[in-house]
């Protein structure tokens, strides 16, 4: 340390701590914006500085050796309450932020202490242009990698690798406080640079591996995105060819319907008329797409899907809202029911290969209760079916669609669950239906 008077020690801290909280609120999703942020930073920053200045006053020596870490130890526990991340990766940004602080802090005092005579000025303002420097490249070139890589951590990264990366920064800040390395000469500071650069290298570089592998997930997803709009295309090409043929037929027989009605109506039997028109009313409703949810989008998917399942042979049982108006997106809803319903299926048919006397069966529901909408979904499948991390396996569904049905899911905040209770499969979940705004 470099020492001197109390108002230059609490420069000294305000700008350190100021530093902190810029460089991990750069690299960290606060729970608060605006005000409430700045408020509650600027209040424990207060606390914090007074009571490190107090401490310089009483006991000079051991505040020098201590006041940094004591300081970061209080700053992780309350920036560890303000973020919004998980808890490793909360540990992994502070011990990231407690680096560059340490390059920072031991920047200013090396540059001050080999160039300047240990001049309390030079070290100051060689901290505000490090500081700067540093907030300058995470906010152009990683801040939106660092921030990207909460998505893909989550899924990806194990505890190992977070461990790694935590102890390679500890490493790192270890070599940069300890002043007993080498004397205080040029080659020290070309040592704390060749570290900075090779710990910030390797963070980088886990950072763009995750990130791809991240991004690759992404591309898969939006695969299976693609292969399922593929298949609800040939379900609406089913139920179109469905339609056009039943037109046909009924244009071709119309002038027989209408020469049998004319005869009817010509030798005057009114009864036997109205039982053929009835016959006809009844020929011409069972041709039609089958209505089993008032709402157009589900009820098509539904039909196509089930008019499927029982060509398979399988018996199908629905139990359907008829409200036209679910509160959920078409678009949403046709997506999970579309992925529930053709994985329920490929269970069924995988049950049949494996052995043709069990019988399967598929019951779906699909209920709107208050704020709520409620689906669920059951099929036989195979009793070795197995469920990874709250998830069947890709093999387990045709690899169609789960990623996307829970990816709906969390649009809507729903909570869902999958599970192989003895060889059937469950899948259930529950969304909350968005307000409707006015206007």
């Amino acid at each position: 340390m470099l020492g001197g008077p109390v108002y230059i020690a609490f420069i000294r801290y305000a700008i350190s701590f100021a530093g902190v909280v810029l460089l991990f609120s750069l690299m960290s999703e606060s729970k608060y914006y605006g005000k409430k942020m700045a408020v509650r930073y600027g209040c424990f920053g207060i606390i914090m500085i007074a009571g490190a200045c107090v401490w310089y006053i009483l006991d000079w020596q051991s505040c020098s050796k201590m006041a940094a870490l004591t300081m970061y130890i209080g700053f992780s526990i309350f920036a560890v309450c303000m973020s919004r991340d998980q808890i490793y990766l909360a540990i992994y940004k502070i011990a990231l932020t407690f680096y560059l602080l340490a390059v920072f802090l031991i920047g200013g005092i090396e540059v001050s202490i080999l160039f300047f005579n240990r001049n309390v000025w030079a070290d100051i303002i060689t901290r505000i242009i490090l500081i700067v420097c540093i907030t300058l490249f995470i906010d152009k070139k990683m801040k939106h990698s660092i921030r990207g890589f909460n998505d893909y951590v989550e899924n990806e990264l194990d505890g190992f690798c977070i461990a790694v990366l935590i102890i390679s920064l500890l490493f790192g800040i270890g070599f940069i406080l300890n002043p007993r390395v080498i004397g205080k000469t040029p080659y020290r500071l070309f040592q704390i640079m060749i570290n900075f650069f090779l710990t910030g290298a390797l963070q980088l570089l886990v950072f763009r591996l995750y990130m791809h592998i991240g991004r690759e997930k992404e591309y898969l997803q939006e695969n299976q995105l693609m292969q399922l709009n593929h298949r609800l295309l040939e379900r609406n090409m089913e139920l179109l060819e469905t339609s056009v043929e039943s037109g046909k037929r009924l244009r071709h027989d119309v002038r027989h319907h209408n020469a049998v009605i004319a005869e009817y109506a010509h030798r005057g039997q009114i009864k036997e008329l109205l039982q053929y028109l009835d016959e006809y009313n009844k020929m011409t409703e069972e041709s039609g797409v089958e209505r089993i949810c008032g709402n157009a989008a589900v009820n098509n998917i539904l039909s196509a899907y089930t008019k499927r399942a029982r060509q398979e042979q399988i018996k199908v049982t629905l139990d359907i809202e008829q409200k036209k108006n679910l509160g959920i997106p078409n678009i949403d809803l046709v997506t999970i029911l579309a992925n529930a319903y053709e994985n329920a299926i490929y269970g069924c048919m995988e049950v049949k290969r494996q052995s043709r006397e069990r019988k399967c069966s598929i019951h779906l529901m699909l209920k709107k209760k208050g704020s709520k909408l409620v689906i669920y979904c059951s099929n036989t499948c195979r009793v070795e079916t197995e469920i990874r991390n709250g998830q069947p396996k890709p093999e387990s569904t045709g690899g169609i669609g789960v990623s996307s049905i829970i990816k709906t899911a969390e649009k809507f905040d729903g909570e869902y669950d999958f599970k192989n209770d003895n060889g059937i499969f469950i899948f259930r979940i529950i969304m909350n239906i968005p307000p409707v705004t006015a206007g």
